[in-house]
């Protein structure tokens, strides 16, 4: 996933000395600013969701070799947007009582399965500036290094009571600590446990494993009281450690989670999980799961095996009973592994300090 340079405020582009050539200004209103454009050289540069003072304006950038791309309207949403969601913004209510989730959600329904045509743009356009601003928080800011991400997946269904819900909120944890970025599908279950483990790691375990109790009041995203346990969680501990969740409105009757520091939500669920597959170079941990666990599994697995994002990767399968004995989904993954650079890279356990250990000892390796 490349890095688009883009300019997002008027600062910004100031700096850029009059040269915006192959550059992308994204939703800047310029409607109160004085801005030289005579002075600028536009060959190549877009502009999306920009407002500009007249038409006038727009035709001198379009004689200078920029794109401009139009702004959508009646839309719950801002398709240009430059940054990632918060879950506080996720949930703010309007005075119709709706969240701004919910308001998306719910325009979403309408047409999801046929959107008209400016619908599906606008969806694919908010898609990848999804794609765009998550690529920025994928890269450590000091050593311009892309930062070691380990996605952990499993049952959207877990309950907070469920020996496997606490097992990855320890895993979670251990991994952060270790200087890992915890990246989930955002949502209840399994992938709160991964976001909460880490958002954490720089409590202790024994004060984690009292936040869980302390969530389980509430097991399930159905059962009352399930978001307000969260809240209180998150108004004792306003700051946590980062860590990425990557939902989707596809799937927008589950709440997204609090416990994540940057929430990157879709509405194409396809692209959803190959973005949160392929930036998991450092590993995936899959703990129990139904068939989207499933789905997302043997996707993985076909990325190691034909190597498509340039890594071969660690599949760590936390939950023996599940992978070994319910099915044979393990067993499957090593007879399709045999003979492939990705063979080793397979383990079974249901302990959390071996994830970890496996995690540690099997980096990524570089496909020749």
């Amino acid at each position: 996933m490349a890095a688009i340079f883009e300019i997002d405020t008027i600062l910004s582009l100031r700096h850029k000395a009059y040269d915006l050539k192959g550059k992308v200004v994204q939703g800047i209103d310029f409607r109160e600013t004085e801005v030289p454009w005579e002075k600028y050289q536009c060959a190549g540069a877009v502009f999306l969701g920009c407002r500009f003072k007249n038409g006038e304006i727009e035709d001198l950038l379009r004689d200078k070799g920029a794109q401009i791309f139009p702004l959508f309207k009646g839309l719950p949403y801002a398709p240009y947007r430059s940054v990632l969601y918060s879950w506080r913004e996720l949930m703010k209510k309007g005075e119709d009582g709706m969240s701004y989730d919910e308001k998306i959600y719910r325009h979403f329904e309408k047409t999801r399965h046929h959107p008209p045509i400016v619908e599906a743009l606008a969806q694919r356009i908010h898609d990848h500036a999804m794609d765009d601003a998550l690529s920025e928080i994928l890269i450590d800011a000091q050593t311009k290094k892309r930062k070691k991400i380990v996605g952990i997946m499993g049952g959207h269904s877990t309950l907070r009571t469920d020996l496997y819900y606490r097992k990855v909120a320890k895993v979670a944890h251990a991994l952060t600590r270790k200087g890992y970025l915890i990246a989930s599908g955002g949502g209840p279950g399994i992938m709160e446990a991964a976001n909460l483990g880490a958002y954490m790691a720089e409590q202790s375990v024994a004060l984690l494993e009292e936040l869980i109790d302390q969530l389980a009041v509430s097991p399930h995203y159905t059962n009352e009281g399930y978001m307000e346990v969260a809240t209180e969680v998150i108004e004792r501990f306003p700051t946590g450690m980062e860590n990425i969740a990557i939902p989707t409105w596809f799937y927008g009757h589950e709440p997204s989670n609090f416990f994540a520091t940057a929430i990157a939500k879709y509405f194409s669920n396809s692209i959803r999980e190959d973005t949160l597959l392929s930036i998991s170079i450092h590993g995936i941990v899959y703990a129990p799961g139904s068939a989207g666990t499933t789905q997302e599994i043997f996707q993985d697995a076909a990325q190691n095996h034909y190597g498509t994002v340039d890594y071969y990767s660690p599949m760590v399968f936390l939950g023996k009973q599940r992978y070994e004995v319910d099915t044979a989904i393990f067993k499957t993954l090593q007879q399709l592994a045999i003979g492939r650079n990705y063979a080793d890279f397979l383990y079974l356990t249901d302990e959390v300090e071996e994830v970890v250990q496996f995690i540690e000892d099997c980096p990524p390796k570089l496909v020749s």
